[in-house]
């Protein structure tokens, strides 16, 4: 039986146009774990150098008390998020574009904004997409203006939400050639240690009691930004740090194999996307120059 609760769109839309900051300070010792856990060759970054791409993720997160956390490991409902009433959230998407790098001791700013929410009925029920607008400052100006989208969706969607090949056991459809690929372990150390370096609580990263048990998946869920971080580290290997980088989550990824991070040539640009042992795709991105 389908329990998804109502959703009163109106009440929600009310939180378009709240606005957040944070500030944090890019410390080297930050860096130093973060450069150990993607575990890409490069081991500092030294005072004034650029840090990572994709260190504002770690950097000025919310830091709820325990008392003030959900049975899922987020911050309760409410707050600066509007309290959509679907128990469960994921990170979708999402779109940066770089301005500027954001160096080893600056202190960083972000302002985030509520900019839509959304309602749509999708394959598995009901979807609730949150779109946050952030802006990453430093001393300088603009470093990085980021997109983020977040879906919630119901308890009993979790299941279904998995392909079909996952659930069957089936073989997915062939998969595209990768001109560029590495293969990293989802392990679960290393989701441990990204959501220690972000600072999320979300139990579907570590807890595989409650992964398993609670939310119905088959292991851990590698994290979205983790995937997407990855790839970034691919492209800016290839050709730079791009102009802008966009990522979808396309199925979820399990912990307890490897899977590949690619590459291809596109118009302009390059066509990104890391695929399970099978060959199956999780996230798709664009990265531009």
């Amino acid at each position: 039986m389908n329990t998804t609760p109502a959703i009163d769109l109106d009440s929600l839309r009310q939180a378009i146009g709240r606005e957040t900051t944070a500030t944090d300070t890019v410390t080297p010792q930050l860096c130093r774990a973060f450069l150990a856990t993607l575990d890409l060759g490069r081991l500092e970054a030294g005072e004034g150098e650029a840090a990572p791409l994709a260190i504002h993720w770690c950097l000025a997160q919310p830091t709820a008390p325990m008392s003030e956390l959900g049975p899922d490991g987020h911050p309760a409902r409410g707050g600066f998020l509007p309290a959509v009433p679907l128990p469960r959230r994921m990170w979708a998407g999402g779109k940066l574009t770089f301005h500027a790098p954001i160096r080893v001791g600056d202190t960083v700013t972000r302002v985030s904004r509520i900019e839509d929410v959304t309602v749509k009925e999708g394959r598995t029920g009901t979807l609730c997409f949150v779109t946050v607008g952030h802006t990453v400052s430093t001393a300088t100006g603009i470093a990085v203006e980021e997109r983020q989208d977040i879906v919630y969706r119901g308890a009993e969607q979790a299941a279904a939400s998995k392909p079909e090949s996952v659930r069957s056991g089936a073989a997915p459809a062939a998969a595209r050639v990768a001109e560029h690929s590495r293969a990293v372990m989802a392990d679960p150390v290393l989701l441990f240690r990204y959501s220690a370096l972000t600072f999320n609580g979300h139990r579907i990263h570590y807890d595989q009691p409650y992964a398993t048990g609670v939310e119905g998946y088959p292991g851990l869920i590698v994290h979205g930004p983790l995937q997407a971080t990855l790839l970034l580290a691919l492209a800016e290997d290839l050709r730079g740090t791009p102009r802008t980088f966009s990522f979808r989550g396309v199925s979820p990824l399990f912990d307890g194999a490897s899977f590949s991070v690619n590459a291809a040539a596109s118009e302009g640009g390059l066509d990104l996307w890391t695929a399970d042992r099978h060959g199956r795709e999780t996230m798709t991105a664009s990265a531009q120059w």
